[in-house]
């Protein structure tokens, strides 16, 4: 049975720079979203124990670093509907994060995805912070978070 809440997941790896920059926006979204029908997760790398998500959750808004070659910290918003939706070029994990879309795909199908994607340059070694580019976007990722919320509240009412 799905869930009636909204999942908010950010996914990347905090100890590579600016592909971490999902988990840095959920950690800022949990901070400012306070409501009891939406659940803020930091997914990490990703893999398959992410696999429940997509069959548990009817909305998933997904954040994700992307080596797209648009200008650094650009924040895009895709609809993902298959797996050949998302970007070719969905940073370090991009294998574990497709293989987990494809297998969400045959075992059951896809939530409604908002798949929110943050240009970044470079994969960086061993460093938590973000860039300054990337930290200026977390702003603009979370504005988008909140009017994407906005639209599912009001489709739902």
């Amino acid at each position: 049975m799905k869930n009636n809440k909204i999942l908010i997941l950010g996914i990347g790896n905090i100890l590579l720079g600016d592909e971490g920059v999902g988990c840095h926006a959920v950690k800022k979204l949990r901070d400012e979203i306070k409501d009891e029908n939406i659940e803020v997760i930091d997914g990490g790398t990703g893999g398959f124990h992410l696999l429940s998500f997509f069959s548990d959750y009817e909305e998933m808004i997904l954040i994700d670093a992307t080596m797209d070659g648009k200008q650094v910290g650009t924040v895009s918003l895709i609809k993902p509907k298959f797996a050949s939706d998302f970007p070719t070029a969905l940073s370090a994990h991009d294998i574990g994060l497709r293989d987990l879309i494809e297998t969400a795909i045959l075992s059951g199908g896809l939530p409604n995805i908002n798949l929110i994607t943050i240009s970044i340059e470079t994969i960086q070694n061993m460093q938590t912070t973000l860039s300054d580019e990337i930290e200026e976007s977390l702003p603009h990722i979370t504005t988008l978070v909140k009017e994407i919320l906005e639209k599912l509240r009001a489709s739902a009412s």
